[in-house]
């Protein structure tokens, strides 16, 4: 019996749109930009890789690749072309009153 490789099951797993998007989740709850991008990044490889989003979305591949880094700073508009090529996008939700309680 073969194992397989936990970046092969990693990458199966980022298919899927409910787990990119809590994988995502996740990502912004560590209140840190770069750990967002890097995730954002693992999906963006999983769901076709840097080519092809870099053929949706109009950017050049080293551009992408430098923004979906630790180090990247990109615009709204950029974030928002990324996660349309791979089938998800942005939604704002309210504070529970705990969690604004304790901010």
């Amino acid at each position: 019996m073969r194992l397989k490789n936990l970046n092969e099951t990693f990458r199966n797993e980022l298919r899927d749109p409910e787990f990119a998007a809590g994988y995502l989740q996740t990502a912004l709850e560590e209140d840190d930009l770069g750990t967002f991008l890097v995730a954002l990044r693992d999906i963006v490889q999983a769901n076709g890789g840097m080519a092809k989003t870099a053929q949706d979305t109009a950017l050049g591949r080293e551009s992408l690749y430098k923004t979906l880094s630790v180090d990247g700073n990109p615009q709204l508009s950029t974030i928002q072309a990324v996660l349309k090529s791979v089938g998800l996008q942005f939604s704002i939700t309210t504070h529970s009153s705990e969690t604004a309680q304790s901010s």
